[in-house]
């Protein structure tokens, strides 16, 4: 169905995941990631699939770097599908610090704006071909602020939002958008959680529902569905009530430690 897939966040976790879910003979792969290393072997897993695969080290807040890339790929493979994954965590810190405002800059510029950044250059030629597919992989943090990570889910309901504005439009044009927010997953991200983490599933299985979800061209999806249908319903409640439950739902965000995925930095000029 798909032949030309690209993936931001494609180094480790469900970005990875992803990439396999996708890789077949006769697919083109087009990987981002900030990792050399793993974005490499993830590559190599998908070309035993026999998938073509195309890598960029790239931070997506970069505008100006994804544009480049994009507008080259998209000329040689036209993009039919693309998946924007990438993202990042702060958070309440184990010593109890507040995230700050550089973090919730950091989170917001890599989540929504990296996501924008994927997302709007190739537009104009998935419009202009009147097909194609665009998947926004935000979180289920997106339908309620939790207190310990104030900026994370701030910039996942916006990207969330964007994307139920960006399906409108361009649904009756041909372009098919799915919005995607997953629970917990196994990750790099996730082990930096320091909190309990309920209806966690590994990477590879979240990386199924999603792949099925983009394939039948769903709207939404969101998973796991207790956890989902109570943060949808949350509004619906009293806040004080609502306040006084996600109070309970204490946690904390390590500082990033793995090596070749230091916290990024912004884009040269900025």
């Amino acid at each position: 169905m798909f032949s030309s897939v690209v993936i931001t966040g494609a180094s480790r976790g469900l970005g990875a995941a992803l990439a396999q879910r996708f890789a077949a003979p006769g697919v083109t792969l087009h990987l981002i990631g900030r990792d050399d290393s793993a974005l490499s072997a993830t590559a190599t897993a998908c070309a035993a699939a026999g998938a073509a695969t195309k890598t960029a080290r790239l931070d997506v807040r970069d505008a100006d770097s994804m544009a480049a890339q994009l507008a080259l790929w998209d000329a040689e493979t036209p993009i039919d599908l693309a998946i924007a994954n990438a993202g990042i965590a702060a958070g309440t810190r184990p010593d109890g610090a507040r995230e700050g405002l550089a973090a919730i800059r950091a989170q917001y510029e890599t989540n929504m704006m990296g996501a924008l950044h994927l997302v709007e250059p190739l537009l104009p030629g998935l419009l202009a071909r009147g097909y194609g597919s665009i998947a926004l992989v935000t979180s289920l943090s997106a339908f309620r602020g939790l207190p310990d990570s104030a900026g994370y889910c701030a910039s996942k309901a916006a990207l969330w939002s964007y994307g139920e504005a960006l399906r409108a439009e361009t649904a009756p044009k041909g372009l098919r958008v799915t919005l995607v927010a997953p629970g917990f997953f196994d990750s790099a991200m996730g082990d930096r959680w320091v909190g309990a983490r309920p209806l966690s599933i590994s990477a590879e299985a979240a990386a199924i529902k999603v792949e099925r979800a983009i394939r039948r061209g769903a709207a939404r999806m969101a998973f796991p569905w207790p956890l989902a249908l109570a943060l949808r319903l949350a509004p619906l409640a009293p806040s004080r009530l609502v306040d006084a439950l996600v109070r309970r739902m204490d946690f904390a965000i390590r500082e990033y430690t793995e090596k070749g995925a230091p916290p990024p930095s912004p884009p040269a000029g900025t």
